[in-house]
């Protein structure tokens, strides 16, 4: 794997790049935000570490420069800004996990891992239409259209419904919604999923005879072609 480090700590960089490279990976690094924006978008990476708050450029703009640009790389934010909100405002600029300092190495390199099968797995690679009934979401134009009717859904109802459409016929519960949808590792104890889902629902089956998406009491929600 050869990973990205953007850290301006020269100790933590170092900790870091040791024990990647003892796991016998490839590591690069940069010291700033502009240094780690160039290389991020000049070299090809499996997964980004970029610390949050960076000389030059910060990572959430890092970030969401790269999201804007069309660069999937995975990246997983480094921050001592640990509280709900923060980890919130990481992942709404873009990032794909966020991780408090300090931190274990054998959680960064377990969470890394797993950043890179998610990209390489042969469903990411390969599937780009997915479908439910007369339900279809096309993964490279983001568009979602149910009997002919395109259907405009926020970036977080598209990845909502991607999830659920991935696991098709299957009952997905709340825990992995938080930790697949709002990459949560803990929950937040609100009612974001239950908000999300009548919104999805609104938008999905509302004017149509058939409803894809239903409620699994004591379990979790499910979508299939028929009910």
């Amino acid at each position: 794997m050869r990973l990205l480090i953007i850290e301006d700590e020269k100790d933590v960089c170092a900790f870091i790049a040791k024990g990647m490279k003892e796991a016998g990976h490839i590591v690069d690094v940069a010291a700033t935000g502009k240094d780690g924006l160039f290389l991020a978008t000049t070299e090809s990476y499996d997964v980004m570490i970029v610390d949050r708050m960076l000389p030059e450029l910060d990572g959430l703009t890092i970030i969401r420069t790269l999201r804007g640009a069309g660069v999937k790389t995975p990246a997983l934010i480094l921050s001592a800004l640990g509280e709900v909100d923060d980890r919130i405002m990481g992942l709404r600029a873009g990032g794909d996990d966020y991780l408090v300092k300090p931190f274990s190495f054998a959680e960064l390199l377990v969470r890394v891992e797993v950043l890179q099968r998610r990209m390489a797995s042969p469903a990411h690679e390969t599937q780009t239409q997915l479908s439910a009934g007369d339900l279809r979401l096309d993964l490279l134009t983001r568009k979602v259209v149910r009997g002919g009717q395109e259907i405009e859904l926020q970036a977080r109802e598209f990845r909502l419904l991607e999830y659920m459409m991935r696991h098709k016929g299957q009952v997905v519960t709340r825990t992995m919604l938080l930790e697949n949808v709002w990459d949560y590792n803990f929950d937040p104890q609100t009612n974001v999923i239950d908000v999300h889902i009548s919104r999805l629902r609104g938008k999905v089956d509302k004017g149509f005879d058939t409803a894809l998406i239903r409620t699994v009491r004591g379990a979790g929600y499910v979508i299939d072609d028929h009910v």
